[in-house]
């Protein structure tokens, strides 16, 4: 996953709204969001190629979702893949939605940090979360207010980040009803950054470009699922899912909803 937004406790009808898309190459096999066979309180897709994810939750409420740090200069290849820290996250899922709980697993994080390439790991209990960076091996904690991961630290500004941190925020503080279909489009917006804008990753001008939009499309990679994960006051969560084509056309929608 590439970008996710995350508007917490700034609505009362939906205390957690996260709208997230996944980026990655056309062709890593790829499952949709399904409820797991050997855990059946986890909800997500499943990277086939490692085996992990890049977002999911449980039924009791704990969510985790993974972006990239994009550093090419510092790839290790033998490194284990980033997908299985959601996964070992929601596998261990526990009714303990204390501080406690995270702290403990961020110590395992902490730990276990230069196994990894650069990442920023989402964890925690829909009422409590924080992000995880083991590039500068930093916490941030998500309190009120509406944020913005891509594939730097949460504190760096890319022009795409800000573009939809704001757009959701004007979204969640202007809007009377909470519409699906608004979120997906914020997701969906293909704009590139100004040339004076682009951030200096590594990768080129012609990468850095394309990889500037929110939504992505490129040849051989681009945005693979645009997912939405909505709270509501009565601690009902909903989880929407639309998978695309490498031309961006949408091939299929899921949707999941239950209590926590």
């Amino acid at each position: 996953m590439c970008i996710l937004f995350i508007a917490n406790k700034m609505r009362e009808d939906y205390p957690l709204i996260i709208a997230a898309n996944r980026d990655e190459f056309y062709a890593r096999p790829t499952a949709p969001s399904t409820f797991w066979d050997e855990h059946p309180n986890l909800l997500a897709g499943q990277d086939l190629e490692a085996n992990g994810t890049w977002m999911g939750v449980t039924r009791n409420g704990n969510l985790a979702a993974l972006t990239n740090v994009r550093d090419p200069q510092n790839i290790n290849n033998n490194a284990v893949s980033r997908g299985e820290l959601v996964a070992n996250w929601l596998k261990q899922d526990s009714v303990d939605r204390s501080h406690a709980a995270q702290s403990q697993y961020l110590a395992t994080l902490e730990n276990t940090r230069s196994q990894y390439n650069g990442y920023n790991l989402l964890f925690g209990h829909v009422d409590a979360l924080r992000v995880y960076n083991n590039v500068n091996n930093s916490t941030h904690f998500i309190e009120q207010g509406v944020y913005g991961l891509s594939n730097a630290d949460i504190a760096t500004p890319w022009p795409k980040v800000t573009q939809g941190v704001r757009a959701l925020n004007h979204y969640v503080t202007n809007e009377d009803v909470i519409n699906d279909d608004d979120l997906f489009g914020i997701l969906r917006r293909d704009n590139k950054a100004d040339d004076a804008l682009l951030p200096d990753t590594g990768v080129g001008y012609e990468w850095e470009k394309a990889l500037s939009s929110i939504f992505i499309q490129t040849e051989k990679y681009g945005t693979r699922t645009s997912t939405l994960l909505l709270v509501d006051k009565n601690k009902t969560l909903t989880w929407k899912e639309r998978c695309f084509s490498d031309k961006g056309e949408i091939l299929e929608t899921r949707e999941f909803s239950f209590s926590i």
